[in-house]
């Protein structure tokens, strides 16, 4: 009983910022993408009725605004998608104008299709922006090997873009 109490509580910590790996390679994804030593986040979270409407949900520590010297320097997403068997973690990165910056796997838990991990196959993701549609296979490329992570991976790039796009719309970033 007590077991299942403590792997509920962590599972329900665990994108939690107090600390661990996903927060040091969030941190470092943001220190090398916008070349800045210090920064700080503040976290943007949608009302409910706004939240309903948007494919990745906003509130659970996932969306931020990014600040350096006190200038806002652009936007971070951190999300999680589904692999074959496991879940991988990744973070979608903006400039002020709201155009990819870029795109990092920050933590993948599989042996196989690990190259969606590459920033030759992720920097396909980099111009885009709220009005782009993403297409795996199409105007993303597919990889063999890895093809449920990499539609993943694009399906959560096409929904983080979406909801930015309607957060845009309610005047939110």
């Amino acid at each position: 009983m007590w077991k299942r109490i403590f792997i509920v509580v962590f599972i329900g910590l665990g994108f939690s910022f107090m600390g661990g790996e996903l927060e040091e390679k969030f941190y470092k994804a943001i220190r090398g993408t916008y070349e800045v030593d210090q920064f700080k986040l503040k976290e943007i979270e949608a009302s409910a009725a706004i939240n309903e409407k948007l494919p990745a949900k906003t509130g659970n520590e996932n969306l931020f605004q990014i600040f350096s010297e006190g200038e806002s320097i652009g936007y971070a997403y951190l999300g999680k998608a589904p692999s074959k068997k496991k879940e991988f973690d990744y973070v979608v990165m903006f400039d002020n104008d709201l155009i990819i910056k870029k795109s990092k796997v920050l933590i993948y838990r599989e042996n196989y299709g690990q190259q969606i991990g590459t920033q030759r196959w992720l920097r396909q993701f980099i111009g885009m922006s709220p009005a782009s549609e993403v297409n795996y296979g199409e105007n993303v490329a597919a990889i063999s090997g890895a093809t449920i992570s990499a539609s993943s991976m694009a399906r959560a790039v096409n929904r983080v873009l979406k909801t930015v796009k309607i957060l845009q719309e309610e005047n939110m970033l």
